[in-house]
């Protein structure tokens, strides 16, 4: 970058307030104390000077791209900017031979921040690999999609995943409180004025995203000054945010509040509730793979058995969403959800798990059964390992009486088919075998 564009970069004057605003280093940020707070992670990394490969995980508007920024300039490095939905392996290549030449020539790090590092295929997160690993640049990528999910594994485990949450109403405010004080970047210069009522209304609607709360207020401004008053109301900020936002904040008690009734209408066998409180939760902005996997959930937690093909519909809307993204992909997920609905329930999983997990924790390693082990060596056999092991296909019925459990826990049962659906079907079998015993 040249004088001039670096010049042109740094003149703010005609972008949006929350551009200007945005935060030059670590101690102008709000919020996040969690990972910037006195003693925590980040920060003790910080004040040693390191910088490590990481993963930014939050919602939109907490400061991904900021905190990024923040961390280049702390520790003087030149920060690279790729955006996953317009760049690819070229671009990220071009990046390396950059810090390359920027390493060799003045000794200074280069820092990639990827925004949307959720969009890089398997091959392009690959490509990054070998870079992290040699330490010619540091990556830090940005999503709002949890990396488990998103990010490759490999690189993944050669990262700090450092998870980003919604800013607080109080912190909003500071922010907003801020921005019209601001004579160089913000509305300082223009006097308006707002009491706290007013900003924490912009707060409200803005649902813990600063950059909607900037916006929102830039335009509460414009309005009151059409209206020919330096004071902004409650109403300017409604009428600035168009349409008052339907309560659902994705940090806070009513995300859980609505996720928890989807669930329960599914639970309860009523497809009508169940698609409603999906459409909330999609009109509201959440993110649609979050609602699919928690219906991959809910098909083994609380249908199980009593319907397989539970699981199979779920997975399926989840890739056919994968496949055709919205606004068609409400159409899978809206048949998964009512099939979900209609289907038998049993919990009979999700029981089984919970009492072997018990039993798992209280007795230890309770040593496998001699005639179970995998008798691989001479040694072994010797040992007795696999002997008397009765082989089911060799048993009329392909079944044969047998303890598969360690002794210890001779007679204990985990899996107790509900009867409903399919299930009857398997408690019949397992009350058919289990009378043989």
């Amino acid at each position: 970058m040249d004088l001039f564009s670096q010049a042109a970069a740094k003149d703010t004057r005609g972008a949006p307030l929350a551009e200007r605003m945005r935060p030059r280093s670590l101690e102008e940020m709000v919020g996040q104390t969690k990972i910037l707070g006195p003693g925590r992670a980040l920060e003790r990394l910080v004040a040693r000077g390191e910088i490590p490969s990481m993963i930014l995980w939050g919602p939109p508007g907490t400061g991904k791209t900021t905190l990024a920024r923040a961390l280049a300039a702390r520790v003087d490095a030149e920060l690279e900017v790729l955006s996953a939905t317009m760049s690819g392996v070229k671009e990220v290549r071009e990046v390396v031979g950059r810090a390359d030449e920027r390493f060799k020539f003045h000794r200074r790090r280069t820092i990639l921040f990827i925004d949307e590092i959720h969009r890089f295929n398997k091959a392009q997160q690959d490509a990054l690999l070998p870079h992290v690993e040699s330490g010619r640049l540091t990556l830090i990528g940005a999503t709002t999609e949890n990396p488990s999910f998103e990010v490759n594994s490999a690189l993944l485990s050669r990262t700090r995943v450092f998870v980003l949450e919604s800013l607080e109403k109080d912190d909003l405010v500071s922010l907003l409180e801020r921005a019209l004080r601001d004579v160089e970047r913000g509305l300082g210069v223009l006097g308006f004025e707002a009491d706290r009522a007013v900003l924490e209304a912009v707060a409200e609607l803005a649902q813990g995203d600063a950059r909607r709360s900037l916006g929102t207020l830039e335009v509460a401004t414009d309005l009151a000054a059409q209206a020919g008053t330096k004071t902004l109301t409650v109403e300017h900020v409604q009428e600035a945010a168009q349409h008052k936002a339907l309560i659902y904040d994705k940090a806070g008690e009513e995300h859980y509040n609505v996720i928890s009734a989807f669930i329960k209408s599914m639970r309860g066998s009523d497809p009508d509730a169940a698609v409603y409180w999906m459409v909330r939760m999609l009109e509201s902005g959440e993110q649609p793979r979050f609602i699919l996997r928690r219906m991959v959930i809910f098909a083994s937690e609380d249908i199980g058995n009593a319907d397989p093909r539970a699981l199979e519909v779920a997975v399926n809307a989840l890739h056919a969403f994968e496949l055709v993204g919205l606004p068609e992909g409400v159409l899978p997920m809206t048949q998964a959800a009512t099939y979900l609905a209609t289907a038998p329930k049993s919990n009979a999983v999700i029981v089984a798990y919970g009492k072997a997990r018990a039993d798992v924790r209280e007795s230890g390693s309770l040593p496998v059964p001699l005639r179970f082990r995998s008798a691989a060596t001479g040694l072994m056999k010797s040992m007795g390992y696999g002997k008397d092991y009765k082989y089911p296909h060799e048993f009329a019925g392909n079944y044969v009486v047998e303890r598969y459990l360690p002794d210890a826990l001779a007679g204990r049962r985990y899996y107790e088919p509900s009867g409903n659906g399919e299930e009857k079907d398997v408690g019949e079998r397992l009350a058919a075998w289990r009378a043989k015993s």
